[in-house]
């Protein structure tokens, strides 16, 4: 899948209840209504285990080893209790009164019945205090601001529920599943029925399987061997969203079985299952289309299932519709049949063996450019009315197919591949085996209004998707953990496709400025391995963020470029031969690497130490004649020395690479490798400076000694183009981040940068533009309106030449063109040169002839935000908003009036995106995030998705890319402490769930370290500008 926003890094997934009760009833309490769930007295026996109830009868095993300390631990607490009360007995003794007070003496029979009620007393409470303060509910053990354990599940109907794991056991095995679907698109319903075939593993008299917001009406189940149905008893337990199916009799191993459910269920109104949406076509008729989004979790809410990618099976599908619409599925259709009412049903062959994400099905109006490529049938689908879109995808397509089938040696192995534009959907896209799902943005273009930052985007998200039908469709990582093996592939492979058959594209760059933002991110404490223990749905919602696709990228380009091409492709060929149509853990990647290496090197081992520890290391280098003094740390952003993380518990196996002075970098780069701490390379001959991680090839960030940074800074203004303009990226971005840390005096990074004058290249322009305009917000948020217009001021001066050469036109080469996009609109912001004048009359003219003169569109964000400063402008521009059919013209237009000053406007809009009316739903993290980077609207964002947050978390589910995307754009400029207290108070009023999201403590420690950074630099700054 590709997670959308419009800025990707640079591209750039459901909701569990958190709470079910405002107010939890004490234990106690629940002991005095036996009646709530009541149970037969040989259901349930209870044991004392410390704190938790054994329910026997509930799992199929013995007990494991927990269980048995728990055990223990009972014993431990009875004789702790025996002595305890023993001393109550003994202590008594002296509150005896003598036959003369008016208490006599108490018989030993009624001391013995005292003690005992005393020993009682003492255990009940105790055992009430020792218990967690829990409630029983049908959905289980709620504990509050405490993960949930399970002490004793209960279906819906009060009955014992038979498992209490999120995961599935592994007892029985999906073979195939034919699925019936009825939609209703006008009632937003559907009827359904799921006949499973399945096989025993294990003996088992329990099926469990997933299933979530379904009334399932009848639940039948056969044998091989009688062939006889069986109605059978279904339960139902909400929680895990899981139900289990009691067998008529017991499940025997290695025989196979069928179970059939019939249900309906609504059409899901959020972007998550099998979900509607309804549109306005050109002639202002509202059209309803169905569609459908399972990665991750989503399967279950559109067929019950075994939903976890390990359990693969095959899938026959059929769908009823209304004769205008067509239905598409993974796979080619086989016939299409009139039943009553004049409906039609669509039978899709047979589905390879393939995991339940990426099962996909789709009902709507369409019309499909086709064409049959080598015996796979390439259609590429939008509504009717932008049909004449898709031709540039369709091109692309067929490279693209092409190159990977050559490239892995293995041929697409369907028959058909569907790319579909889908008018409303979250994600970017997703790789649904056959049927690709899009945005309309990421696939259509239309050559009068995209730009050519449009237009790679609709290549590069192309080349992820068709990257997925080998890298997650024919090999799939086993569970979420290791979602980078399918993401981190596709993402590598996206990049490494568009530099071999699209070179104009000049796509590095925008991996390069992809692998800055994601180190940034990786540099902080709530980062996370690639390779991570996820359980919950939130926690697998968080994978899907830019390490598991971005820093996945980044370590399988410094595998390529350390080991040589013709290495890495034969161990992607070996892997993906060795398992087709299997599941696979991040070690069988590692495993065919060292197959084809033969253990030269053990690239598991190596590999290991990037994927199993979050962060990267922070090289420093120090030369010393022809020696070269080298030591690895971990790069951690924050400076405060009580959360400095343990640096003896970091190691990394790191490839170093280098260029020196009289070295051509394109000939011969130097390598090396560090696997300890520190170590020492020897030079051929002392030289003049040296640059580690050549071309930033490698996931590190090098720091230099005092006199080396000096050595480079002097070679720059010499002459910058001894090194390659990734290197001179690399050193831009490496010294500003170092500068941030405290290593490196801000005054140097600004020395640095002052050859920009001589840059002709888009990479390291564009890095000044990033990491300056980091800072200018920060200035300008806190009020700083003076500093923050000499920094600009600052930055002009080194990049005047470049403005002043650039032309109003989408002349020149890709990389050319985007640099105009960017200067432009660094220029017209900050009402630079002539530029806001040039811009307005541009937008004055198009005004002028309704929208139809044709604007160069490489420029058109800067002319339309310029356009959308005046209240008639801004106005127009709405107008156009809702009437234009092209996605990329109004993604520019958004763009603009969400850069408005009027928080009047800006308000409406995210309330108006929020309603999903005149804006889409799918475009409301967006307008959150533009609104939020201005200074008249990042207060106004905050507050807003304050009041609205419940609604964002049932529309996009907690832990979602989207959410993760709304929290860091609504917060990450804030750097005071009463924004930080004012953002940990809110998520701390949620529920534990949230305040844990990665996104949310990620906020917190960017506010954090916004307020450490201005506190070290803002004199300097004031000084220095």
């Amino acid at each position: 899948m590709e997670p959308f926003t419009s800025d990707r890094l640079p591209l750039p997934r459901n909701m569990i209840e958190n709470s079910m009760f405002e107010e939890e009833p004490d234990v106690v309490d629940l002991a005095k209504e036996p009646c709530l769930h009541p149970l037969e007295p040989d259901e349930v026996e209870y044991e004392p285990r410390g704190s938790r109830l054994l329910v026997r009868g509930l799992g199929e095993h013995e007990m494991d080893e927990d269980e048995e300390d728990y055990e223990s631990s009972a014993k431990l607490l009875g004789m702790s209790f025996m002595n305890r009360s023993s001393g109550l007995r003994n202590s008594a003794a002296g509150y005896r009164q003598n036959s003369e007070g008016t208490c006599s003496v108490p018989s030993a029979r009624t001391m013995v019945v005292c003690a005992f009620i005393i020993l009682l007393a003492v255990s009940v409470i105790m055992v009430i205090y020792l218990l967690p303060r829990c409630t029983f509910t049908k959905e289980g053990c709620h504990k509050k601001n405490q993960s949930m354990e399970l002490i004793q599940p209960i279906a819906t109907n009060g009955k014992l529920f038979p498992w209490a794991q999120i995961r599935l056991p592994t007892a029985i095995m999906p073979l195939r599943y034919e699925l019936n679907l009825h939609p209703n698109l006008t009632s937003m319903t559907f009827k359904g029925s799921v006949t499973i075939s399945l096989q025993a593993l294990q003996s088992t008299w329990n099926i469990i399987l997933h299933s979530t917001g379904h009334n399932i009406s009848r639940v039948t189940f056969m044998s091989a061997v009688s062939s006889q149905e069986r109605q059978v008893e279904v339960l139902e337990y909400p929680l895990h969203e899981q139900i289990a199916i009691v067998a008529p009799e017991a499940l025997l191993e290695g025989h196979n079985y069928t179970l059939k459910i019939e249900y309906s269920a609504n059409i899901s109104s959020s972007y998550y299952g099998f979900y509607g949406i309804s549109y306005t076509d050109k002639s202002n008729n509202k059209k309803y289309f169905a569609a459908t989004q399972f990665e991750p979790l989503a399967a279950r809410s559109a067929f019950p299932c075994f939903d976890e990618p390990a359990l693969k099976a095959t899938f026959i599908i059929k769908i009823i519709r209304e004769k205008q619409y067509t239905a598409l599925s993974n796979m080619p259709k086989k016939s299409s049949v009139n039943v009553k009412d004049g409906l039609v049903q669509d039978e899709f062959f047979e589905s390879v063996k393939m995991s339940t994400y990426l099962v996909a099905f789709i009902v709507g109006e369409m019309k499909n450019l086709s064409q049959d490529i080598n015996g796979t049938l390439v259609s590429i689908y939008s509504v009717p009315e932008k049909i004449d879109q898709v031709h540039h995808a369709f091109e692309t397509t067929v490279k693209l197919l092409e190159f990977y089938q050559n490239y892995f040696e293995i041929q697409y192995p369907l028959k058909k591949l569907d790319l579909v534009a889908i008018p409303d959907f979250e994600a970017g896209a997703m790789e649904n085996w056959g049927l690709l799902t899009f945005r309309e943005e990421t696939l259509l273009y239309d050559s009068n209004t995209s730009s050519m930052a449009d237009r790679e985007l609709v290549t590069k998200v192309i080349a992820h998707e068709l990257a997925h039908q080998w890298f997650g469709n024919l090999v799939t990582m086993q569970w979420w953990n290791d979602l980078w093996l399918n993401e981190g592939l596709a993402t590598f492979m996206e990049y490494f496709s568009l530099e071999k058959i699209f070179k104009e594209l000049s796509s590095y760059e925008d991996f390069l400025d992809a692998r800055f933002k994601t180190m940034k991110k990786d540099s902080l404490n709530s980062s996370h391995p690639i390779s991570s223990s996820v359980q919950s749905s939130e926690q697998i919602e968080e994978m899907f963020d830019s390490l598991s696709y971005f820093k996945g990228a980044s370590l399988l380009l410094m595998l390529k470029t350390y080991l040589g091409e013709d290495v890495f492709r034969r161990a992607l060929v070996l892997y993906l031969h060795n398992h087709s149509y299997a599941s696979i853990q991040s070690d069988d990647l590692w495993d065919s690497f060292n197959e084809v290496t033969n253990k030269t090197l053990d690239v598991k081992k190596m590999m290991k130490t990037w994927t199993l520890q979050k962060g990267f290391p922070l090289v420093t280098v120090q030369r010393k004649g022809t020696e070269l003094l080298i030591k690895q740390e971990r790069f951690f952003l924050n400076m405060k020395a009580e959360i400095q993380p343990s640096d003896a518990s970091y190691l990394w196996h790191i490839p170093l690479s280098f260029v020196t002075e009289g070295r051509n970098f394109s000939r011969h780069q130097l390598v090396s490798f560090l696997d300890k701490k520190s170590d020492v390379i020897n030079l051929t001959e002392e030289v003049q400076w040296i640059k580690v991680n050549t071309d930033m090839s490698g996931y590190y960030i090098v720091h230099y000694a005092n006199d080396d940074w000096d050595a480079i800074i002097k070679q720059l203004k010499i002459n910058p183009y001894v090194l390659s303009d990734k290197d001179r990226a690399n050193l831009i971005n490496n010294i500003f981040e170092l500068a941030g840390l405290g290593r490196v005096p801000l005054q140097k990074a600004f020395d640095l940068i002052g050859y920009l004058g001589n840059e002709t290249y888009t990479a390291p322009i564009t890095e000044t533009l990033f990491q300056t305009g980091l800072i200018y917000n920060l200035l300008e948020k806190l009020g700083y309106m003076d500093l923050a217009s000499r920094l600009v001021t600052r930055v002009f001066k080194l990049l005047q030449n470049q403005i002043q050469q650039q032309n109003w036109t989408d002349d020149g080469t890709p990389s050319a063109r985007e640099l105009r996009s960017a200067l432009l609109e660094f220029a017209c912001t900050h009402n630079l040169e002539d530029c806001s004048n040039t811009a307005m009359k541009l937008f004055d003219s198009w005004r002028e002839s309704n929208g139809t003169l044709s604007l160069p569109t490489d420029v058109m964000t800067a002319v339309f935000k310029v356009g959308a400063r005046t209240e008639k402008g801004w106005l127009f521009l709405l107008s156009k908003y809702t009437s234009l059919g092209s996605e990329a013209e109004k993604n520019k237009i958004l763009e603009a009036l969400a850069s408005s000053e009027d928080v009047r406007k800006l308000y409406w809009l995210m309330k108006t995106s929020l309603s999903g009316d005149t804006i889409r739903t799918q475009k409301l993290s967006f307008v959150i995030r533009t609104v939020g980077r201005h200074f008249p609207g990042h207060l106004l964002a905050w507050d807003f998705v304050k009041e609205n947050w419940n609604k964002l978390v049932q529309k996009f589910h907690l832990g979602s890319y989207t959410i993760q995307s709304i929290v860091a754009g609504s917060t990450h400029l804030f750097s005071t402490k009463v924004h930080l207290s004012e953002v940990q108070t809110f998520f701390e009023s949620q529920s534990e769930a949230t305040f844990q999201l990665r996104c949310v403590q990620e906020a917190l420690e960017i506010i954090h370290l916004n307020i450490q950074w201005m506190e070290k630099n803002l004199k300097t700054l004031t000084w220095w500008l």
